[in-house]
């Protein structure tokens, strides 16, 4: 995984965990969903990432 798409996925995580923290402790339900929505971004990211290197890996190296 290329470190800098780690990274964005990581730093959306992190970003989805923060507004659903703080939306369940405010009440506020849309930050709290719009914060899960982020983490499943940055999920998603991630596993594409992976997916992309455990293909590089089948193949033999990095093309």
């Amino acid at each position: 995984m290329s470190a800098k798409n780690k990274a964005k996925a990581k730093a959306e995580q992190a970003k989805g965990q923060i507004k659903e923290t703080t939306g369940k402790a405010t009440g506020d339900r849309s930050l709290e969903v719009e914060g899960r929505a982020d983490k499943a971004k940055g999920d998603v990211r991630e596993a594409a990432e992976k997916g992309k290197d455990a293909l590089k890996r089948k193949r033999g190296g990095q093309h």
